[in-house]
């Protein structure tokens, strides 16, 4: 019971995911190769609404967010495998779960692979120099 607002929140974000055409493979195509505004307007949207709503949780609940060494090869490798698997897939993470929820059972497969990379990950992630 206790789940049910996150469930219903899940559904909203799916709701506006699609009809927002943020999961379809042509905008992303359309990003990718510069011709059309749409994504870029969304992600943007996403970064600021980030921003303030990251702000507006430090001054209420007075939480502190340490900030991490700064290490530019590390984030650039990373948000390389982050993109070859949006372009693999046709999707990032949030879009994943609505495609299937969509109907597109394809992505139980991609959805699966996630895990097992995240899982793969935890299992050397104290073997790997960070």
């Amino acid at each position: 019971m206790k789940h049910i607002p996150f469930l219903l929140i899940g559904i909203l974000f799916g709701i506006i995911m699609t009809k927002s055409e943020v999961i379809s493979w042509f905008r992303i195509q359309e990003m990718f190769r510069f011709e059309s505004f749409h994504m870029y307007g969304v992600i943007g949207t996403a970064v600021a609404l980030g921003i303030l709503i990251i702000a507006l949780i430090k001054r209420k609940q007075k939480l502190d967010f340490k900030p991490t060494p700064l290490s530019i090869r590390r984030h650039l490798i990373a948000g390389s495998i982050f993109g070859l698997g949006w372009a693999l897939a046709g999707a990032c993470p949030g879009p994943m779960y609505t495609l299937l929820g969509n109907g597109y059972i394809i992505f139980l497969i991609i959805i699966l692979s996630a895990l097992a990379g995240t899982y793969t990950y935890g299992l050397v992630r104290d073997k790997l120099p960070h």
